[in-house]
């Protein structure tokens, strides 16, 4: 029996010792795996990270991305307004004043000229008045003026259009405005009731003194001139208005009549800003004014200024 115990103490003993052996060879094992499995878990949460800054890298590029093609976008519309402005630029410069725009190497268009007329002028019918030829008195001297004679003026042109309303390119429309002075005679014999010192009417002799004849005019009219850049302009007046001022006065003491004037001319272009040219211009009125027709033409120069 006692044998019997010692063998069995002896056997646990055996077994106490293997199993201490047995947990000493199995601890390191289990304390490498959980070290592997600690190192595992380390790179799965490494990985996540770095996963987690790539889709932050992506976000952040595809947004710089973007921002990149609004800055294109807006270059690309900044662009087309900046051509657009440049085309406008271009009409408003074809478009501008002509003041001050030139045009070929040495020609200045200007919208407004003035200019000084002088020449000859001619009368279609032969003139009377209460102070020469009288039908009413006709007493003593009964002198008519010659129909020829000359002419001063002056006038101004106002630019209107420079394409005739988008019509016919390089015909410029002015305003003209003119006043003009016509003399047909200084030494005409006055008749002996008006034009006599003293007056036959009242008993004097025969002694006629000297009337001037002559005529002021003023008149408004459309001038289309062509071609605009040129030196050389041909213009025209289709009809324009005129008012003509006779001296001496009508025998029924009329000095107004009005008419129609027509007219065409030539301006050159001597220098920058100066011209001369050549004209001729024909006034119709309405028929005879108390006894008196005033039709008649002109024909002569001028000089102008461009301003």
């Amino acid at each position: 029996m006692k044998n019997l115990f010692d063998r069995v103490r002896l056997a646990s003993r055996i077994t106490a010792s293997l199993f201490v052996v047995v947990s000493a060879m199995a601890a390191p094992h289990a304390l490498a795996h959980d070290k592997a499995a600690e190192r595992i878990k380390q790179l799965e949460q490494s990985l996540q990270a770095i996963q987690a800054e790539l889709q932050k890298m992506k976000s952040e590029s595809a947004q710089a991305a973007q921002k990149v093609r609004n800055i294109e976008q807006t270059t690309s519309q900044t662009e087309q307004k900046l051509n657009s402005l440049e085309e406008r630029k271009v009409v408003l410069t074809e478009r501008v004043d002509p003041l001050t725009q030139r045009i070929g190497s040495d020609i200045t268009e200007k919208t407004r000229l003035l200019h000084f007329r002088g020449g000859f002028t001619h009368m279609m019918n032969h003139r009377n008045g209460v102070s020469i030829q009288s039908q009413v008195s006709p007493v003593g001297a009964q002198d008519q003026s010659d129909k020829q004679g000359w002419y001063v003026g002056a006038g101004i042109d106002w630019g209107l259009t420079r394409d005739m309303w988008g019509l016919l390119p390089k015909t410029t429309v002015f305003a003209e405005l003119m006043f003009e002075y016509k003399q047909f005679g200084a030494h005409v014999l006055g008749n002996g009731a008006v034009g006599n010192a003293p007056s036959m009417l009242a008993g004097g002799a025969v002694n006629p003194v000297n009337v001037t004849v002559s005529q002021f005019t003023v008149s408004a009219s459309p001038k289309i001139k062509f071609f605009e850049g040129s030196k050389v302009r041909p213009w025209i007046i289709p009809a324009g208005l005129a008012v003509h001022v006779m001296s001496p006065p009508s025998e029924s003491i009329t000095v107004l009549a009005p008419g129609v004037q027509f007219g065409a001319g030539v301006d050159y272009n001597i220098w920058k800003d100066f011209f001369v040219g050549i004209e001729g211009r024909y006034h119709l009125t309405a028929g005879r004014t108390d006894n008196v027709n005033l039709s008649g033409m002109t024909a002569g120069g001028y000089v102008g200024i461009g301003f």
